[in-house]
């Protein structure tokens, strides 16, 4: 049976990626849930050895609710490139380097379409969000779009892969959006209206 958080409660985000951590403020902030953010804590961020999405993100979760003593909301993300055998995936963030260089990042998608020949650029964008709460209950939800991979990089709004990220049916790329007709379209978005319709109720 699916566990309802009540706004009540004080909410970790279990991210230490600044970008994630304000898109999910802006999600939660119509609702008035008191947040704090992993790094406000002094939470170490956890490595990531889940084989998908939904292990990662429920690791993420529960670790974060286990040490903080609170429910933790946690995320986990990625690009999937058809033509990549849906790299970098899981490992999306790995592919910026220790210094999370995304541009870097972006130039190796750009590589490794090149190297393979094929001219497929199709992708999707995919979230899983973890909500665990400290005696290990965790529920998941997750969330896709579809698109197309564009080079060169378009728009400086958003974060890692978004100005590369052409969503099917828009001209726009992520980058180029503003925040709130990203926010009302994305995969995160897509994960954060499960979340909220099974899980967040009014105090």
């Amino acid at each position: 049976m699916t566990r309802i958080f009540s706004r009540s409660e004080k909410l970790v985000i279990a991210s230490h990626n600044p970008g994630k951590v304000s898109e999910i403020r802006t999600l939660l902030k119509p609702l008035r849930i008191d947040v704090v953010g992993a790094d406000e804590l002094g939470l170490i961020e956890p490595e990531e050895t889940g084989k998908t999405f939904t292990e990662n993100a429920e690791l993420k979760a529960r670790l974060a609710a286990e040490a903080s003593g609170l429910p933790a909301l946690s995320d986990d993300s990625g690009m999937a490139v058809s033509a990549l055998g849906g790299a970098p995936g899981i490992y999306s963030a790995r592919w910026a380097g220790p210094k999370k260089d995304f541009s870097a990042a972006i130039k190796r998608v750009n590589d490794a379409l090149l190297m393979t020949g094929s001219s497929d650029r199709s992708c999707s964008f995919i979230c899983v969000l973890s909500l665990a709460w400290p005696d290990g209950h965790i529920e998941s939800f997750e969330g896709r779009v579809s698109g197309t991979a564009v080079f060169p990089p378009r728009g400086s709004h958003g974060f890692g892969y978004d100005p590369i990220f052409q969503p099917t049916g828009y001209d726009l790329t992520f980058g180029e959006m503003v925040p709130q007709d990203k926010h009302a379209m994305s995969h995160r978005a897509h994960a954060f209206s499960q979340l909220l319709e099974q899980c967040l109720i009014p105090a």
